[in-house]
């Protein structure tokens, strides 16, 4: 399938950005690096321009009252929502139409390209991009850890313009479809709709998607893409695109699929897996696995936290020291007497964050 991205590739643009991809190894950088820098400058217009607008008209009271730096937080959840609802929508539609996608077998899931599944990646790699400009530039607010993040996925990303695993773009994008609940969860918190049926609803769907989308399809589709790394560590490509194999007859000594002149255009003598390569992305799949299922309990748990407690009371009692009326000590309260009750603070969870502004993990 070609690229159906609405605007061709900018011929001085892609001239320009030649020799970086060149030099690194990236031959399909050239036809979507349009892609990738259009999408960047997209999440900005909505961060600094569509959001502030919309918030001040729908919120208008919340959002006057949060200072400079919640207010870039804010608009850069506006952001987070977009981008995973519109990137999961047009990864399924791929998954979907895609036919030459569908038919791909190990070797071109491995080294193949289609136009709509590098399409995906770019939109990705662009939204990666602008993260890592905001979380630079921002590091006081958004912190190290969100800037480790944003420099790691830009790098993973740019790896598929090799092209390599073009074909799973679309498939481990689809980890973000728990990302909009995730962002509405934190827009409930901030309207204060903390604990409401609403944010129960939300929270159970919220559960739902990220355990059936990242736990299990992302874990087996984990299992898959191992499964043609180590096919191809073992084995390199059968087709070399302009090349043909002879056999001493003159007949063609490997036959493969006559796909492959289009869907495999990017393979060279040179083609390979490098076990560098392989090494680096099953350990960051591996991480983003075990991180997946450690979100997924602690989501459990902060669910139960906030909602569970309603029928006990929320606030939980302990015990504190108890005095006379002249000021002196009585001995130890247990929270029984009337006015001797004291709360303690429900520990925050995965799904506040690191701190009350922390952005969501994407």
């Amino acid at each position: 399938m070609k690229d159906p991205f609405p605007i061709p590739p900018i011929p001085a643009l892609s001239a320009a950005v030649q020799p970086w991809a060149d030099y690194f190894n990236l031959p399909t950088l050239p036809l979507h690096i349009h892609e990738v820098l259009i999408i960047a400058a997209f999440y900005e217009f909505i961060r600094s321009v569509v959001a502030p607008a919309l918030s001040s008209r729908i919120f208008p009271r919340q959002y006057a009252a949060l200072s400079k730096t919640k207010k870039l937080n804010w608009d850069v959840h506006v952001v987070s929502f977009v981008q995973s609802t519109t990137i999961n929508i047009l990864a399924l539609w791929v998954i979907f139409v895609d036919d030459e996608r569908r038919q791909m077998d190990w070797q071109e899931r491995l080294w193949g390209y289609t136009g709509a599944s590098a399409m995906i990646q770019a939109l990705a790699a662009g939204y990666f991009l602008w993260d890592l400009c905001i979380t630079a530039s921002h590091v006081n607010v958004f912190g190290l850890g969100m800037l480790a993040h944003a420099i790691s996925a830009v790098l993973v990303y740019s790896l598929g313009f090799r092209p390599f695993v073009n074909y799973y773009s679309s498939v481990f994008i689809l980890w973000e479809l728990s990302s909009p609940f995730l962002n509405i969860h934190w827009f409930f918190d901030k309207l204060g709709m903390t604990g409401s049926r609403a944010q129960l609803y939300n929270g159970l769907v919220l559960i739902a998607t990220f355990f059936s989308c990242r736990l299990v399809w992302g874990t087996w589709q984990s299992v898959l893409v191992y499964r043609d790394l180590w096919a191809g560590i073992n084995q390199g490509p059968d087709f070399i695109a302009g090349l043909t194999s002879l056999d001493k007859e003159g007949h063609v000594a490997i036959s493969v699929p006559g796909r492959y002149t289009e869907s495999m255009r990017f393979v060279t003598p040179d083609t390979e897996v490098p076990l560098w390569l392989a090494a680096v992305y099953v350990a960051s799949n591996m991480t983003l696995n075990s991180l997946n299922f450690y979100w997924f309990f602690k989501m459990i748990e902060a669910v139960r936290k906030r909602f569970d407690g309603k029928e006990d009371g929320v606030k939980e009692k302990v015990a504190v020291p108890a005095t006379n009326i002249d000021g002196t000590a009585s001995g130890v309260s247990t929270g029984t007497e009337k006015g001797a009750a004291t709360t303690r603070p429900r520990r925050r969870t995965i799904l506040d964050g690191e701190d009350p502004d922390a952005p969501p993990p994407i």
